[in-house]
C-alpha cells in the first residue's frame, strides 16, 4: 500500500476516528408507541434475513422486488430517523408505481431505526440481537454509504455480505478499499463487499412512495471478497441469487472486472447529465437537443477530461488486480487494457452518452430532484470522484505522463454545491472560458 498512501478525504475522516465501533439499538414502532405490539424477533431467520439500509428510491425499488419472491425472504427496512417509524405506522407502507400498477407492501417488512440511543419504552434490543448481520443492502445516498457502513462494523465479519447500491464508483475499489478493510478489520475478518449498477429510473412521491418510471436492468458483482477464509461466505451466493432472480429487477451477475468497467461507464453518464440538469434546471433530454450548441460543447469538455482520467486509470498499476479477474481468459492483460482504453476514448464515450440521453430524455435526473428538494447532492461522488482520481494519478505520475485536467468537473462541483442556477449561455461562459 505504500505506493498509494495518499488517502482521499472520505478514508481519512473514517480512519482518523479511532473510537471503538458503537453499540447500536434497533428501534421498532413498538419503541415509539406502547400500543403497538413488538415485532417478531429478528432471530427467526438470521442467515436469510435481508437488511436494507436506506429507504429512498433505490431502497424502495430493491425492497419491493425482493419481496415479490416466492417464498419471500424476511426483509428489514432500516430508516435514518425516528420520525419515519411513526410515518410508517400511520401510512400504507411501501408503495411503488410500476407500469401503471401500484405495488403496496407493509406486513411483508419489518422496519427499524438503528441508533446509539437506548429506547425508553418497549423492547430493548441490540442490532441483529448482537449477532452478525449476514445480508446487508446499503441503498443510502452515496455520500452516506461508507460512514453508515463503518458505523456497523461491530456487526459485520467474514460471514457478512454488504451490497452497495449507489450511483457512482464504489469507494472500496483499489487502491483504497483494502487499506480501509485492513484498518477496520485488523483480524482479517472483514465483510465481503459487492456492488450493484442500477439502470432503472425512479423518482420519489413522498416517504416510502416512488414511481418506477424507467424499468431497465441491474448488475451485481464482487468488489472485495474476504480471502482469508477457505471458502466464500454463503451470504455472497445468497444475496447474489436473491437479487438476480428478483421479479422486475431484471438483474444479472457479472465478474469483478466487468462490474468495475460498468461502474466507470455509468459514472461518465452521471457526471455529465446530473450536474448539467441540476444547474440548468431541465429534464435530461434538453441537454442533447442541439448537438452543435453551447451545452454540447460543455459536454464535450467534460467527456474529454473524463476520458483522459479513466484511460490513465485503466493503465495504472492499481487497476491490474481488477483487470486480472476478467472472465476473458484468452485475452492478455495488455490486450484488455488496449480494448478498454479504446472503449473510454472520447470518440466512443460521446455517442454512448447521446444514445443514453435519448433513452432517458423524459426523465429528471436524481441530482435535479435533490436540488429542487433542497437535499445534499451526490456531486462529490460523481464529478468529485473524477477530480479525486485525477489528483491521485497526478501524484503517482512521477512526471512520466502529462498532468491530467479535471478543472471542468471541479467547476461543476463548485457550481452545484453553491446552488447555482444558470442558462445555457452563462454555463458555457463559466465552463468553456476556464
Amino acid at each position: 500500500m505504500a505506493a498509494y498512501s495518499t488517502r482521499p478525504s472520505w478514508l481519512k475522516s473514517l480512519l482518523d476516528d479511532t473510537n471503538p465501533a458503537p453499540k447500536l439499538y434497533a428501534w421498532s414502532p413498538a419503541n415509539i408507541d406502547s400500543n403497538i405490539r413488538s415485532d417478531q424477533p429478528i432471530s427467526d431467520n438470521p442467515d436469510g434475513r435481508i437488511f436494507i439500509l436506506g429507504i429512498g428510491n433505490l431502497g424502495r425499488l430493491y425492497a419491493s422486488c425482493l419481496s415479490m419472491h416466492s417464498p419471500r425472504p424476511p426483509i428489514t427496512l432500516v430508516v435514518h430517523k425516528k420520525e419515519l417509524l411513526s410515518q410508517w405506522v400511520e401510512g400504507p407502507g411501501l408503495e411503488i408505481i410500476r407500469l401503471g400498477q401500484l405495488y403496496r407492501g407493509k406486513d411483508e417488512f419489518q422496519i427499524e431505526w438503528w441508533t446509539e440511543e437506548t429506547p425508553s419504552q418497549g423492547p430493548v434490543r441490540e442490532v441483529a440481537n448482537a449477532n452478525k448481520i449476514r445480508n446487508l443492502l446499503v441503498t443510502t445516498k452515496a455520500a452516506a454509504a461508507m460512514p453508515e457502513t463503518d458505523r456497523l462494523r461491530r456487526y459485520l465479519d467474514s460471514s457478512s455480505s454488504v451490497v452497495f447500491v449507489q450511483n457512482g464508483m464504489s469507494k472500496l475499489w483499489p487502491p483504497h478499499g483494502q487499506e480501509y478493510i485492513s484498518n477496520r478489520y485488523p483480524n482479517g475478518d472483514g465483510p465481503n463487499i459487492l456492488a450493484c449498477v442500477t439502470n432503472h429510473g425512479a423518482y420519489s412521491e413522498g416517504p416510502f412512495k416512488s414511481v418506477h418510471a424507467s424499468p431497465a436492468d441491474s448488475t451485481i458483482g464482487p468488489v472485495l471478497l474476504n480471502e482469508n477464509t477457505r471458502q466464500i461466505a454463503p451470504s455472497v451466493a445468497y444475496l447474489t441469487e436473491a437479487i438476480t432472480t428478483a421479479p422486475a429487477l431484471n438483474a444479472r451477475s457479472i465478474s469483478r472486472a466487468d462490474l468495475w468497467v460498468s461502474q466507470l461507464q455509468k459514472l461518465v453518464v452521471n457526471a455529465s447529465i446530473n450536474p448539467l440538469t441540476a444547474i440548468l434546471r431541465c429534464k435530461n433530454g434538453r441537454l442533447f437537443e442541439d448537438p452543435d450548441g453551447v451545452t454540447a460543447k460543455v459536454i464535450d469538455r467534460l467527456l474529454r477530461e473524463a476520458s483522459g482520467i479513466l484511460q490513465t486509470l485503466i493503465n495504472h498499476p492499481s487497476s491490474t488486480d481488477i483487470l486480472a479477474s476478467s472472465d476473458k481468459s484468452t485475452q492478455s492483460l495488455e490486450a484488455l487494457r488496449e480494448e478498454l482504453t479504446a472503449r473510454f476514448s472520447f470518440d466512443r464515450l460521446r455517442p454512448m452518452l447521446y444514445k443514453i440521453g435519448e433513452i432517458v430524455k423524459e426523465n429528471s435526473s436524481s441530482m435535479l430532484q435533490d436540488v429542487r428538494a433542497g437535499k445534499k447532492t451526490e456531486i462529490r461522488d460523481f464529478n468529485g470522484w473524477l477530480v479525486e482520481t485525477a489528483d491521485f494519478l497526478n501524484q503517482d505520475n512521477s512526471g512520466q505522463q502529462p498532468i491530467l485536467d479535471a478543472s471542468c468537473h471541479q467547476a461543476l462541483v463548485s457550481l452545484v454545491e453553491s446552488g447555482a442556477v444558470m442558462n445555457e449561455e452563462e454555463l458555457g461562459k463559466h465552463i468553456l472560458s476556464s
